[in-house]
């Protein structure tokens, strides 16, 4: 029983850390999602851009700096 135990243990922990580096390496973009994103910022009318884009153009052209 007790092996039992310790062995749902270890599995769990294990799911949990690999469930945890998936989500913290799943959302980065690409060297060719950026120059695309970069193009797009160039391209924007900043009359008629949303609040989200102007954000994200302003956070990818400070972090190039």
């Amino acid at each position: 029983m007790n092996k039992l135990l310790s062995s749902l243990v270890v599995a769990a922990f294990a799911t949990a850390s690999v469930g945890a580096f998936a989500a913290a390496h799943g959302g980065a973009m690409s060297d060719k999602d950026k120059a695309a994103k970069m193009e797009a910022c160039k391209k924007m009318d900043p009359a008629k851009a949303d609040d989200k884009m102007k954000a994200e153009c302003k956070k990818m052209d400070e972090a190039k700096k």
